[in-house]
């Protein structure tokens, strides 16, 4: 894992698009797994000014979307299929028959979860998974206790979460008590991982899973296993971790980093 430290919120969401991006030009093929909330609207913003302006091409790219609210049709204004389209999907030339996410609209919800695990390897499986970490520590909506190798399934949210989403929905009483998620398992399968957090708030979460024992009840710690895992950090999401001066050294003088620098 390496942890690469930025001074804002601006320069953290960039950092990430420009890592997304390099690897979209150097795979035009890339599998690209994709996160939702406010923090992933800058880097989403950064990439459609990418395209526009600097013609990076998403034609022949295909995602996986991490999760979706259970009982939400994919036209619903608070579904995930809808903030994508919103962000990213209707803005660069991502080709619709290969933009994926749950149905959380699904009948069955375990065939369901087989079905994306079973799109994800056909695609030949994610080159690059983007993540953020909820309050929970949660990746995806793998809550705590999840499995360390869950595959996707539906799993009940916490009420953290709930209240961490309610604004988006008007209230805690009318958020889905629900979510189909891709497994911590399914995400640890990704070929390379790209956390981002920012704020204040996040500091506490960001310590114990960077850097904190491996534990099911924060799921974002299984990133520590992962052989290729990037967790981006603005100062004030950094402030309580205790290796800080490695990490800014790390960003300043190795070689990977030289051209983001």
């Amino acid at each position: 894992m390496e942890v690469l430290i930025q001074p804002d919120v601006d320069r953290a969401a960039l950092l990430v698009a420009r890592i997304i991006a390099a690897e979209i030009r150097a795979s035009p093929k890339t599998v690209l797994g994709l996160a939702t909330g406010a923090t992933m609207e800058r880097v989403y913003r950064q990439l459609v000014r990418m395209h526009r302006e600097e013609k990076l091409d998403f034609s022949r790219c295909t995602t996986f979307n991490l999760d979706e609210y259970v009982g939400l049709a994919h036209d619903d204004p608070n579904s995930y299929h809808a903030y994508m389209r919103l962000h990213l999907f209707s803005q660069v030339n991502l080709n619709p028959s290969r933009t994926h996410l749950p149905d959380g609209a699904a009948r069955d919800h375990l065939e369901e979860g087989w079905r994306y695990e079973k799109l994800i390897r056909e695609a030949g499986g994610i080159d690059l998974q983007l993540l953020g970490i909820g309050q929970t520590g949660h990746i995806g909506f793998n809550e705590p206790l999840s499995a360390l190798r869950s595959r996707t399934r539906e799993k009940a949210l916490t009420p953290t979460t709930i209240k961490q989403n309610a604004a988006n929905f008007g209230g805690e009483d009318k958020v889905p008590r629900r979510a189909i998620t891709m497994g911590v398992g399914t995400i640890m399968d990704s070929r390379r991982c790209v956390l981002l957090a920012t704020g204040a708030g996040k500091a506490d979460i960001i310590a114990k899973a960077v850097e904190g024992p491996i534990t099911s009840m924060i799921t974002a710690s299984a990133l520590q296993w992962h052989p290729r895992c990037t967790v981006v950090v603005d100062e004030e999401a950094a402030a309580k971790l205790q290796g800080q001066d490695y990490y800014r050294w790390i960003f300043a003088n190795e070689p990977e980093w030289e051209a983001y620098r």
